[in-house]
């Protein structure tokens, strides 16, 4: 294969233009050089050492122009950081106008058709690159954030038709009203109520119409029902990202990974950020308590919404637990949130060594504000709620932010999301990912 031309000879920090000029014709040469080395999984050892030096390179290049024009390339997008755009609105945006800087999303399709994660070629990295740097400008990633808190259109269509009455079926999740309280369920049964692509949007769309109907005060996140040999007839709270659709190339790194945190968990932590400015020196969120009520586990993504929840309830048999060594990539915001909870040293138990948070125990109830036999559960969450709203809802939003921004200032979580946007992005496509899973998981004994 003919060599690449030296990518250290482009001298990006021109003017945005000429630079995408010399970018377009460099990144053409990488598909060409890529595409010559014959599909991504039948490559042998020497062309996937070729692919892999190829890619690496090139994505050494497209960061150093990212550096130089990322925020060009927002206000582009964004009309000068006047329009609210979702992560994969701009991820596509940008792909339109510049597709061989980010990838479309038909060629994103195209890999998910595959259905093999190690069958990718791993162009969601370059998504994850871009969005971290877009986070690491502090002007437009403040931006970004901004627009991942306001509610998304699927919950303003429906919100007329919840606040009448007081129910909606999402498909993977449901929301009910009851009196001053708005019960979110995950109900994805078959899979032990794990989490995927649709079941994420689903609960963000349910936490939405929480924190749009004026009438709820606090919100409720539970598991529903589940029909399994081990667990006939039970709740199950979460049982973290679908491995089996992980390994088979079905969870989106922009549609599920980032904007889960961005927009699921920060709603949850933050509420809306109704406001059109996204500047504001305080934390001006439309926001609610809420209660976790955890039946059977919280694995994995699961034991992530623990850790922006206000208030955890949890039955006597159940645990809590990070298996990212197990997986291989990182549990979310849970670097960051962890450790305030349960100590630096306890997350790296769980982080790095699987440690499971048994519900009664002195490390577990650092997590778990109360245990309470599972036949109480429905009284406990009724007696909870109430407890939270006892000095009213004033009180308890003004002293929710109170907590909030001298634990976690925008910033801090602006710049965290830098990081894991990247590192998330590149563990997402490490080989040792898949190695893992195949070991721990057995994907192939496992039904889609």
């Amino acid at each position: 294969m003919k060599p690449l031309a030296a990518d250290a000879n482009l001298d990006f920090g021109q003017s945005l233009a000429s630079d995408v000029k010399a970018a377009e014709s460099y990144f053409a040469a990488v598909d060409s050089a890529l595409k010559s080395l014959g599909p991504a999984p039948d490559r042998k050892a020497d062309a996937l050492k070729q692919s892999h030096d190829i890619k690496q390179r090139a994505r050494e290049t497209k960061e150093r122009f990212f550096r130089q024009h990322v925020a060009n390339i927002y206000d582009e997008m964004t009309e000068k950081c006047t329009k609210p755009l979702r992560v994969c609105e701009l991820l596509y945006a940008v792909a339109d106008r510049y597709p061989t800087l980010l990838p479309t999303r038909k060629r994103i399709d195209a890999e998910r058709a595959l259905k093999q994660q190690a069958a990718k070629e791993g162009f969601e990295i370059d998504q994850g690159l871009f969005i971290a740097h877009v986070l690491a400008n502090e002007r437009c990633g403040t931006h970004l954030v901004h627009a991942m808190l306001k509610p998304k259109r699927e919950a303003l269509d429906r919100i007329d038709e919840f606040r009448r009455t007081g129910f909606a079926d999402l498909g993977e999740a449901q929301v009910q009203r009851k009196g001053n309280t708005g019960h979110v369920y995950l109900t994805n049964p078959d899979f032990l109520n794990a989490e995927g692509d649709k079941t994420s949007a689903a609960l963000e769309t349910a936490v939405d119409l929480v924190l749009l109907d004026d009438s709820i005060e606090v919100g409720v996140i539970r598991g529903g029902v589940v029909q399994h040999p081990k667990y006939p007839g039970r709740r199950i709270f979460n049982a973290g990202i679908n491995l089996t659709h992980l390994y088979y190339g079905q969870i989106s790194f922009a549609d599920f990974i980032l904007e889960r945190e961005l927009g699921l968990l920060n709603k949850i932590y933050r509420g809306h950020w109704m406001s059109d400015s996204y500047d504001e020196q305080f934390e001006d969120f439309v926001e609610k308590p809420w209660l976790a009520a955890v039946e059977s586990f919280a694995i994995g993504g699961g034991c992530q919404l623990l850790c922006v929840m206000d208030r955890v309830i949890a039955e006597p048999s159940s645990y809590f637990n990070l298996p990212a060594s197990k997986e291989g990539f990182i549990p979310g915001s849970a670097n960051l949130r962890l450790p305030r909870i349960v100590g630096i040293q306890l997350a790296r138990h769980g982080i790095f060594f699987e440690r499971k948070f048994h519900a009664d125990t002195p490390e577990g109830r650092l997590i778990c504000d109360e245990v309470v036999p599972a036949d109480r559960m429905d009284t406990a969450i009724e007696e909870n709620t109430k407890q939270m709203m006892s000095a009213g809802f004033t009180s308890a939003v003004s002293n929710r932010k109170g907590l909030r921004v001298g634990q976690e200032p925008l910033d801090i979580y602006r710049r965290y999301m830098a990081t894991y946007s990247r590192q998330q992005s590149l563990c997402f496509y490490d080989p040792k990912l898949i190695e893992n899973l195949k070991h721990s998981w057995n994907p192939g004994n496992r039904r889609m």
